[in-house]
């Protein structure tokens, strides 16, 4: 036990004595070398005094050799401590005089405490607790350190290791530590401590690792130390980081500020530039560029308009920001630059929207200006070709005179046709300008294209059937063996079969016309008969067909030889039904006057069966 205090009273002798020779050196004075010989005369002791207390203790004895001298000096220091609020016990002149080292270590500690460690404070607890709770602290995210006391829990080094790594990581890698080497890491702390954080060693690496219970009290005045050279690097840190924080805080409000300024002037720029080329775009052209304009306004209005009302409620965004961060650390608030305020904005936002909607009146008068005239052309054009078709018609209709004369006449009006044809096509292009803009209603004009080409197709039928009609007059007046019952009956059944009203007829409706007036042939006779017609005529005309007629009719009139075509459409049977008339392709006006005019009776299913044999019994007798 006495071997502890003494070790303890040794290892607190040498700490103390660095601690107090670094207050002398740093103020130009002599270290000490023994506490117990250089304090005895006083002097030390006052220049102690005067740099703790940053204060001069006024005349003293500065070389004394009486034993009152050196009383008168120590008794001056001791008054100051006292006078300071350090309470001193049990220890007077004297003691220091004749060179008590516990008592002297005693009160040098109450120094420490005083003027080292006592403004120590980490939430209200005592210098000793505020201490030991600042290590704490900074020590604990390393998990191999637990400091609980000033004492073992320093013995292996770590936790200096770990004081200084928590400030200054760039002094050394705490990972890379060898955890196992208590004298290695205490030597390397103390080391590094003394070359770049200005702490003097005031500890030897057997203080801490070399004995089982390390002095509290040296510990404690080495450990504050640290927190005395953190605390003022934290402090400049702080001072540095306020300095940096303000800093950044302009920098961000200068960079916001630029950023408004910039974007409103961008902004604004776009919506003179805007209206700049509305202005500049004149309105003449057609429909479909009147239409590619509208489009493009409404692509603008759902594309670039947006962007800009977008940009502009960023912008007024940005301002409140940049004015919100100024008030909050009370600085000046910030004024844009003349014509850049956001009452400017919403000045120029204001006038971009009146040239908007003008803009907007203007394609759509230019539109409805443009639909105006595509109505009136069509109705000019349409109207035009009505009228020349009317002229036409009744021209058409007033043709009178000899046979040949008409014909000469109908066939004049029939070359121009072709011309009023290609008119047409005008109609159809006008009328496919209006479907192309949209015009379904036009009140100059009642005709569409489609009427107007109906009607067309009706005169040029109308012509078609006049001149065919004057070509078969005139034939029918050079048949004087026909009788105009005859002449009547062959020109509507060639009317009829004459699908294409071409005047002419094809093999085909050759037949089908023969067999409706109850002719017919083989196959092989039909297809002689048309190659001749065709050798004689060109063509089955009306011409040729009357005269094919005639020739039949000369020897097919007898009773004979209408009993004889009866037999072969009834397939011999005394009578003939409705079907057999049908089959045999007799026009539908033949069979329904047959129907009324032969007699008939009704067989078991109902069907009427006619007699055709004294039907012409009492037609021919």
């Amino acid at each position: 036990m006495e071997s502890l205090e003494t070790r303890s009273r040794d290892v607190q002798e040498r700490t103390f004595c660095k601690w107090l020779n670094t207050k002398l050196e740093s103020n130009g004075y002599p270290a000490m070398t023994s506490l117990v010989k250089d304090l005895s005369d006083g002097v030390k002791l006052i220049q102690l005094m005067e740099i703790m207390g940053d204060v001069s203790l006024g005349r003293y004895n500065k070389t004394p050799r009486m034993r009152v001298q050196k009383a008168e000096n120590v008794n001056k220091a001791l008054e100051f401590i006292t006078s300071r609020g350090v309470k001193l016990t049990n220890i007077g002149p004297e003691d220091i005089i004749d060179g008590n080292l516990k008592l002297i270590l005693g009160m040098i500690w109450t120094l420490i405490l005083r003027f080292t460690i006592a403004d120590i404070s980490e939430e209200g607890l005592s210098a000793k607790e505020g201490l030991l709770l600042w290590c704490q602290r900074k020590t604990e995210p390393y998990k191999e350190v637990d400091v609980q006391d000033f004492s073992t829990s320093w013995s292996d080094g770590l936790a200096l290791c770990a004081l200084i790594h928590c400030h200054r990581p760039d002094l050394l890698d705490y990972d890379k530590l060898d955890k196992t080497d208590r004298h290695g890491n205490t030597r390397l702390a103390f080391q590094i401590a003394a070359e770049h954080l200005n702490i003097p060693q005031l500890l030897e690496v057997e203080d801490l690792c070399d004995t089982r219970h390390p002095d509290e009290r040296s510990v404690m005045t080495y450990i504050a130390s640290f927190f005395h050279a953190f605390s003022s690097m934290d402090q400049a840190e702080t001072v540095s980081r306020r300095v940096e924080k303000f800093a950044e805080l302009m920098q961000s409000v200068w960079i916001s500020k630029n950023d408004y300024e910039r974007r409103v002037r961008l902004l604004l720029l776009a919506w003179t530039e805007m209206q700049t080329s509305w202005k500049a775009s004149l309105f003449t052209g057609t429909y479909t560029e009147s239409r590619e304009r509208s489009a493009e306004f409404s692509t603008y209005k759902q594309t670039i308009k947006r962007a800009w009302v977008t940009e502009k409620q960023d912008i007024a965004t940005l301002f409140g920001n940049v004015q919100t961060k100024l008030k909050t650390y009370g600085l000046r608030e910030y004024v844009p630059p003349p014509n850049l305020s956001l009452l400017d904005v919403d000045d120029a936002w204001k006038v971009l929207l009146a040239s908007e909607a003008q803009r907007s009146r203007a394609i759509n008068a230019e539109i409805r200006q443009i639909k105006e005239t595509i109505r009136k052309k069509f109705a000019e054009v349409a109207n035009d070709f009505e009228q020349r078709l009317h002229a036409i018609s009744s021209e058409l209709t007033s043709i009178d005179g000899p046979l040949e004369v008409q014909q000469q006449s109908v066939e004049q009006i029939q070359t121009r046709l072709p011309a009023l044809s290609e008119t047409l096509n005008y109609v159809a292009e006008a009328e496919a300008e209006c479907n192309a803009a949209n015009i379904e209603e036009n009140d100059y004009t009642i005709f569409t294209c489609q009427d107007l080409e109906f009607e067309l197709e009706l005169l040029v039928q109308r012509i078609s059937k006049k001149i065919a009609f004057i070509d078969n007059q005139i034939v029918s007046r050079n048949m004087t063996n026909l009788t105009p019952a005859q002449l009547e009956q062959f020109e509507s059944t060639f009317r009829y079969f004459d699908k294409d009203e071409s005047n002419t007829l094809n093999q085909s409706e050759m037949t089908a016309a023969l067999a409706s007036l109850g002719i017919v042939y083989s196959d092989e006779d039909m297809d002689y008969i048309y190659d001749q017609l065709l050798q004689d005529y060109g063509a089955v005309s009306f011409e040729a067909f009357i005269n094919l007629l005639v020739e039949i009719t000369e020897d097919q009139t007898s009773p004979e030889q209408l009993r004889e075509a009866f037999r072969g459409i009834a397939s011999d049977k005394p009578y003939v039904t409705e079907l057999d008339l049908r089959i045999a392709h007799l026009r539908t006006p033949s069979i329904e006057f047959l129907r009324e005019t032969m007699p008939h009776t009704q067989n078991e299913t109902g069907e009427p069966e006619y007699d055709y044999e004294r039907w012409l019994d009492d037609v021919f007798a």
